[in-house]
């Protein structure tokens, strides 16, 4: 699920901090959504199935 990273369409959130590199950085695609590290975009991302990225999202807003 980590091939073709470079043409997805990348967004951070808003609470990324001051300068905009305090955060990871997603992208959704039609079977995974994948997640990279803001500060070093070089590195490799790494995917989550859209089912597991729900499942976490709801998790962390209940916190």
């Amino acid at each position: 699920m980590n091939s073709g990273t470079t043409e997805l369409a990348w967004s951070k959130s808003s609470y990324s901090g001051s300068e905009g590199d305090s955060c990871v950085e997603v992208a959704v695609a039609e079977q995974a959504v994948h997640v990279r590290d803001s500060k070093d975009v070089t590195r490799p991302a790494f995917a989550v199935g859209r089912e597991g990225w729900g499942q976490f999202v709801r998790f962390a807003s209940e916190r």
